[in-house]
């Protein structure tokens, strides 16, 4: 990223001046003398107080590890309920079991009297029931048996323990029932269905949880299994593992880049859309970084390879994404909580549940009945649920769209937002220079005046003289062919276009050809002085044909970030080390509300204290090196990722492109996740003030008595009622 404003400390103009050549003579409005411009070039002739350091160095770390941030998995307090866990074997445990269950059904004595019909009779069918319901117990029940051993080793017994207390008391009742201990109904029907109920439920959940974390095997599915690498007798495929830094590769037209590397030859356009989110093709040519997994389009590249493997960008990626879904957030501890809480009720309740049965009268099994029942409908299985999914998609759909979660608690965060605090140079602006104001001479054109200027300049390697090809380029100019090109030492520079001499430079120059500048000029000339920028005029035999404005453009992006920002009701403030006028004039063209100019770096972090000590909720939006203490500090660090640089360290949320616009985009993505939160939080854990009291038989008076197979099947509606409920986040307009 460009322009850490302020960050590379001041340089003398005149010390630079010397190692860059002579000056353009630009005409500035008392500019600074210890101002440094972009990248640290001569004042092409001009000292412009926008004229930032441009930042000393890359915008970040190599994409960092898991390991880094200590990603906790998505657990409760520590346990993974799904440790080891996947749809596919919940699936076919599901199958197995609802075929072993059927005939424990049919040949039930409590289902012929209930539905009035008598099942075949033969030798042993009356052991039926229970020799297919213990192969139930045993085969279906053995995945919730050894997650609650887990959770009773971590001393932290949740759902798992919950099922596994239910079926398991189901089980043994039934066999000391079984075996004549107990004059009572056993409880095989009940156990086989609730079993395998409660497979089709965590199968469910289970391909839920996984679509959620589809991304991170997206990404993985992006990489091509082969590259072609350049030897020095020609080419040659090799899987990409066998790829090392320094290698050559040739990419050919339509092909995926095999590695993050530096193109060596050649040039075409990109698609980058899956790694930054943007949907246009990009420009790439010599010198230029392509990243893994991105498309070429119709040129043929050859690239130096700068990263394989885990040390790709693609890489940090997925690895930010996993330690986004994994780690904790406050409404995730919240509903581990509540979790565990709702575990010692449920048990609670059973108890009381047994005791109030037995002391009406009511028989063993009947009791029984009802503490199963209890003990299956209190399962906290939405309640564990409800956050992870939220946070799971909510995370994916930031990574497509580029923005990605470092730490949940930033997106968590986020929806409480009421200030953002922009670094400026490269993030509200592009960093680099260009033509910002042009005003021309009767009888010129500005396609002429572009065209003349770019020709000119064709042969400058100065910052400004790179912008005003720059503008030229981006609006379609054609550059000219140019002649005897030349310095004007401490003046400008000068060159023969179409047989015609012309000259462009600053006030040094105007003064020297006795030149007047025409009056159709003078306004945006005096604009510019205001503003802080530079200015560089076009000259033909001594006449003023053009005056142009040149300085750090705004980006296209801003403006429509700001108006978004303030739908949202958040103020914006722009802290930046430049000059205040230059600081101010960004501010007011852009509609900023508040403006902190000629802030050292050091001094940033204070002043996001001071802001948040005002009552305000910050987020700091920087580059994530320079203005690490300041993303630290912030209430959300959000670190410009400026394409490629995914791995910052200070911040809680990364965007892989420089566009201002995804700020929004991350206030709209947490406010409606949280809003899911809320809603999956308020169901799971209210729907057992109603379901514990009516499965314990507060309404058997009247008749309404709830099986343990029903309220199995209530519990899992639950959850499904959760997970769809997350699912429609998807929906979120970013």
């Amino acid at each position: 990223m460009h322009g850490n404003d302020g960050k590379s400390g001041k340089h003398d103009v005149h010390e630079t001046a010397r190692h860059h050549g002579s000056a353009h003579g630009a005409e500035t409005h008392g500019a600074e003398p210890h101002r440094a411009e972009p990248h640290g070039a001569a004042p092409h002739g001009a000292e412009p107080r926008d004229a930032e350091p441009h930042g000393a160095g890359p915008h970040g770390a190599e994409a960092h590890g898991a390991e880094a941030h200590g990603a906790e998995a998505h657990e409760s307090g520590g346990h993974d309920k799904h440790a080891g866990h996947n749809p596919g074997m919940f699936r076919d445990r599901f199958w197995l079991s609802l075929l072993l269950t059927v005939p424990v059904v049919i040949w039930s004595a409590h289902i012929e009297r209930l539905l009035g019909y008598t099942a075949p009779v033969f030798p042993f069918s009356a052991r039926i029931p229970a020799a297919l319901g213990t192969l139930v117990f045993l085969y279906g029940g053995l995945v919730f048996l050894r997650s609650a051993a887990g959770e009773l080793r971590a001393r932290q017994p949740g759902m798992m323990t919950l099922i596994s207390l239910a079926i398991t008391v189901a089980f043994v009742f039934s066999w000391v029932v079984e075996l004549g201990v107990l004059r009572a109904e056993a409880l095989w029907w009940e156990l086989a269905t609730l079993v395998t109920i409660m497979l089709l439920g965590h199968w469910i959940e289970m391909r839920s949880i996984q679509q959620a974390q589809g991304a991170l095997k997206e990404l993985a599915k992006l990489l091509p299994d082969e590259a072609t690498r350049i030897t020095s007798g020609g080419t040659e495929t090799v899987a990409v593992s066998e790829l090392r830094e320094g290698d050559k590769l040739l990419i050919r037209p339509g092909e995926r880049v095999p590695a993050d590397g530096t193109i060596v030859r050649g040039s075409s356009t990109l698609d980058e859309a899956m790694i930054t989110g943007e949907s246009r093709p990009v420009e790439r040519g010599v010198d230029d970084e392509v990243i893994a997994a991105t498309i070429n389009g119709d040129g043929v590249l050859e690239i130096a390879v700068t990263g394989t493997g885990e040390k790709t960008k693609l890489s940090g990626i997925m690895r930010l994404v996993a330690d986004a879904q994994s780690s904790k957030s406050r409404a995730q501890l919240l509903a581990d909580r509540a979790a565990r809480l709702l575990t010692w009720v449920a048990i609670g309740s059973a108890l009381v549940t047994l005791v109030a049965w037995l002391a009406v009268g009511a028989t063993i099994d009947v009791a029984i009945v009802r503490v199963v029942t209890v003990l299956v409908i209190a399962c906290p299985h939405a309640l564990g649920l409800a956050v992870p999914l939220v946070v799971a998609i909510s995370t994916a759909i930031g990574a497509r769209h580029g923005l990605l979660v470092r730490d949940r608690r930033g997106l968590e965060e986020a929806r409480k937002l009421d200030t953002v605090v922009f670094d400026k140079t490269g993030t509200l602006t592009l960093g680099e220079f260009r033509i910002v104001a042009l005003a021309m001479a009767d009888g010129v054109t500005r396609e002429q005046v572009l065209r003349l200027a770019a020709g000119v300049e064709s042969q400058s390697e100065h910052p400004i003289a790179r912008g005003i090809i720059r503008t030229a380029s981006e609006e379609g100019i054609e550059m000219p062919t140019v002649s005897d090109a030349r310095g004007l030492p401490g003046r400008g520079v000068a060159a023969t276009i179409d047989g015609v001499t012309y000259e462009m430079g600053g006030p040094a120059l105007l003064e020297e050809r006795s030149a007047d500048v025409p009056a159709s000029l003078t306004a945006t000339v005096s604009d510019a002085k205001k503003g802080g920028q530079a200015v560089i005029y076009l000259l033909q035999d001594g006449r003023v044909l053009a005056a142009l404005a040149i300085a750090d453009a705004i980006r296209p992006e801003s403006y429509e970030a700001m108006r978004a920002l303030h739908a949202l009701g958040v103020q914006v403030t722009m802290m930046t080390g430049d000059a205040r006028e230059v600081a101010n004039a960004v501010a007011a063209e852009l509609g900023i509300d508040d403006v902190l100019a000629q802030v050292l770096p050091e001094d940033k972090a204070r002043h996001v204290r001071e802001i948040q000590e005002s009552g305000r909720r910050v987020a700091m939006v920087g580059d994530g090196v320079n203005d690490a203490p300041a993303l630290a500090t912030a209430d959300v660090g959000i670190a410009i990722g400026a394409g490629t640089d995914v791995a910052v360290e200070a911040g809680h949320i990364v965007l892989v492109r420089s566009d201002p616009r995804d700020i929004p985009r991350i206030i709209t993505l947490s406010r409606a996740s949280y809003r899911k939160m809320v809603q999956n939080l308020w169901w799971a854990a209210g729907y057992n003030i109603v379901a514990i009291p009516l499965a314990a038989g507060v309404l058997a008076p009247w008749g309404i008595v709830l099986t343990p197979a029903i309220g199995a099947v209530l519990m899992s509606l639950s959850t499904i009622i959760v997970a769809v409920n997350a699912q429609l986040l998807r929906r979120a307009r970013l």
